[in-house]
């Protein structure tokens, strides 16, 4: 039997994620959270997986070079990856928004946004008609409405309090993500019995967690 392969998104989701796995008995004896290996394999259930950086596990399950991965949303939008999105997993839970020092930034006719996500940004607010000048950035967005950079940003939120700690207030809720499974569009026909299964087991513990908890 083939190795079934899943990218991983390097850092918060890699525990939530091993958790689940763990639930519908997939375990990794040499996974622990200070390790620096990369890859990780359960040789009784043919599963490997791939620790790699957030902006890249979309590049990796698109061109197939896993079957699955775990990604943000926000990073999954943000790549624009032809890949199937087939799971909400339902935690690394935060909000996409508009920040700034005052509320009256959205009023004016065109103003400029930094942010790490300019496709989610740019789309915003095209359809709220507005015409915005987007900086990219890849550190802290903050800073950019505090020293005249931007007249505000788009980043994600999970407590706000970030925002409050540098005098900034959530101007306009954009939508809220979570951890997403995604699949390789050729794996998902070649492996479809395989994922198929996969997929219902880890819904299955997605559901219940989801029950528990509300």
């Amino acid at each position: 039997m083939e190795y079934l392969n899943i990218a991983i998104a390097k850092g918060r989701l890699v525990d939530h994620t091993i958790d689940i796995l763990r639930a519908i008995g997939i375990n990794f004896p040499d996974y622990h959270e200070k390790s620096r290996k990369l890859i990780f394999e359960d040789p009784v259930k043919k599963i490997r997986i791939v620790l790699v950086k957030a902006s890249d596990v979309a590049t990796y399950v698109e061109r197939g070079a896993t079957d699955l991965g775990v990604i943000g949303k926000d990073s999954l939008i943000e790549s624009g990856a032809n890949v199937f999105e087939v799971v909400d997993l339902g935690f690394g839970r935060c909000r996409f928004v508009v920040a700034g020092l005052e509320a009256t930034v959205l009023q004016k006719h065109k103003f400029i946004v930094a942010t790490k996500y300019p496709k989610v940004t740019n789309q915003f607010f095209t359809e709220r008609g507005q015409t915005v000048e987007t900086i990219h950035l890849n550190g802290s967005v903050e800073l950019a409405p505090l020293v005249g950079l931007s007249d505000c940003i788009v980043d994600i939120v999970e407590t706000g309090r970030t925002l409050q700690d540098n005098g900034l207030k959530v101007l306009a809720e954009i939508f809220e993500i979570s951890a997403r499974l995604i699949a390789n569009k050729a794996s998902f026909k070649t492996k479809h019995s395989r994922i198929d299964d996969f997929i219902n087991h880890i819904q299955s513990v997605v559901y219940e967690k989801g029950a528990v908890g509300q």
